[in-house]
């Protein structure tokens, strides 16, 4: 008979608190967020379509969604931004994040609605948004059900910013208004 061996059980990644702590730094501090804004362009540079996410709420409402997530501890912005991007459309993506990554605005979520555009529930969040493009297949991972390419326009119409929750659909207009597609 052969002795299995014992595998250590990993300790959490630098940066992660349990659901305990950070339900308790939610209620007491604004946290550092990313949102990505995933989007194809063309030979020239412009927007040709961009990906929303499906989603399931907590509600178990269905609902669309742009990239978005914590910055941990000790990480930089742009690794932040492409491990989300990488959960949410798959490790072959291919993030194009800038050389100087710049936000095209900052949005502060409140859990207190109607403060500002943004609205999250469970923390003050403070967002940098980014518009990056990706070059890879994309296919939807984590939580997401399914990624759609829209057309900017498609993507900004009424129809498709009703299905999109917390201000994420203003932050999709303010992010087309930046690359000139709004």
């Amino acid at each position: 008979m052969t002795a299995s061996a014992e595998f250590p059980v990993p300790e959490r990644p630098e940066g992660w608190l349990s659901s305990d702590e950070i339900a308790k730094v939610r209620r007491s501090l604004p946290i550092v967020y990313v949102d990505a804004v995933p989007v194809r362009v063309d030979d020239s540079g412009d927007v040709i379509a961009v990906g929303l996410l499906l989603r399931v709420t907590r509600e178990g409402v269905m609902s669309r969604a742009l990239i978005s997530g914590r910055v941990m501890y000790h990480e930089r912005v742009r690794d932040a931004l492409v491990r989300h991007i990488e959960k949410d459309l798959g490790p072959v993506a291919l993030p194009q994040i800038p050389a100087s990554p710049q936000p095209f605005t900052v949005a502060e979520y409140f859990p207190t609605p109607g403060v500002t555009s943004y609205h999250d529930p469970r923390q003050h969040a403070v967002s940098l948004a980014y518009v990056v493009p990706v070059l890879g297949d994309c296919l939807p991972q984590h939580d997401a059900i399914d990624l759609a390419w829209l057309t900017p326009e498609e993507a900004c119409a009424e129809q498709v910013q009703v299905e999109m929750n917390g201000g994420q659909g203003v932050l999709l207009r303010q992010a087309m208004a930046h690359v000139g597609r709004l």
